[in-house]
């Protein structure tokens, strides 16, 4: 049992060529002893022998370079397997080319190898968009209840406030006047959280406009020096690549006012052959995130989602950032 697990765990040529030479070894030795056993003399028998050792030595050679060019191919795809399975989808799947000296048998193996992980992919990528499409949904839907039904209760209440005060005793109005300013508050903090959930601004006025007025917005209700760089002239981007792109802004300045401690940000968005978001700050940065903030803790989508989302809309997304240097998101789309 010990010695059929040790063979097991050997790679095919390892156990190929062992087999062959133990029968190439086995094969000599009855010839030598044949000959031995003819009664030949010493020398003969001797020179024999050597050139039997040189022929069992080329013959091992030449089987060991045949196998290991002939299996090779199998090992690269075992190779390929494995990193597949390690990524666990993290990265899109890539075609694999057998070498053209390869049988026919691995040729097809590679193909229908590639031909699954495409498949996986694309589904993979389709049950991740329509998750992407129910979140959207949800969010507009939310946002859609709080304009409709809270802001419309809010508002009457201000209306009824504002026809208190008038009538009102002059110990009370002062306090009436204070609950209408939490009520105004209230009011603009819904509105705000409206728009985060469902951006109008990027169906009325297009992306750009809608980056800066969030960039703006940012500024403003943090006091964090906050500036909006575009460059190039608009591309046309799909519905969805403009979603990625507002979202990951979004998240990337959510986490830079929860944990960054930054005083200066920069959102760069440039359009040439490809559109590249870039967002960066002077925080403290970190060295190993868990998620998407500094300390590990949870921050809405976190960088795993940011780059599910970039990966979805067939687009890259990279973090740079190094202790007490800042960070910088980057989103590329193709």
């Amino acid at each position: 049992m010990p010695i059929r697990i040790q063979m097991r765990s050997r790679t095919l040529l390892t156990q190929v060529l062992a087999v062959n030479t133990l029968l190439v070894c086995a094969t000599a030795f009855v010839a030598t002893a044949v000959a031995h056993g003819r009664g030949q003399d010493g020398a003969a028998s001797s020179r024999g022998l050597l050139v039997l050792v040189l022929c069992v030595f080329c013959v091992i050679l030449l089987n060991s370079l045949l196998l290991r060019r002939r299996l090779a191919p199998i090992e690269q795809l075992v190779a390929r397997m494995d990193a597949a399975d390690l990524a666990g989808g993290s990265e899109p799947a890539s075609n694999a080319v057998a070498p053209r000296r390869a049988s026919r048998e691995v040729q097809r193996l590679t193909e229908r190898f590639d031909a699954m992980l495409r498949r996986l992919e694309d589904e993979r990528r389709q049950a991740g968009s329509a998750v992407l499409r129910a979140q959207e949904q949800e969010r507009h839907l939310l946002a859609q209840n709080l304009h409709d039904e809270v802001n419309q209760a809010l508002t009457g209440i201000l209306l009824r406030l504002e026809a208190t005060i008038g009538d009102a005793p002059d110990g009370l109005r002062a306090e009436l006047r204070e609950t209408k300013a939490l009520a105004n508050q209230a009011m603009e903090e819904l509105l705000r959280l409206a728009r985060q959930l469902r951006p109008t601004a990027l169906d009325d006025h297009g992306l750009v406009a809608a980056l800066e007025s969030q960039v703006s917005d940012f500024g403003q209700r943090t006091g964090i020096v906050a500036r909006f760089l575009p460059h190039g002239p608009v591309t046309t981007l799909t519905d969805e690549q403009q979603l990625v792109v507002y979202r990951v802004t979004q998240e990337s300045l959510t986490n830079i006012a929860r944990h960054a401690d930054a005083h200066n940000v920069d959102v760069e968005l440039s359009f040439a052959e490809r559109t590249m978001l870039r967002v960066s700050d002077d925080g403290r940065g970190f060295a190993s995130p868990l998620d998407g903030s500094p300390q590990g803790r949870p921050g809405g989508l976190g960088l795993s989602g940011m780059r599910e989302r970039a990966r979805l809309a067939g687009g890259r997304f990279s973090v740079f950032s190094r202790r007490g240097d800042g960070t910088t998101i980057e989103l590329i789309l193709e």
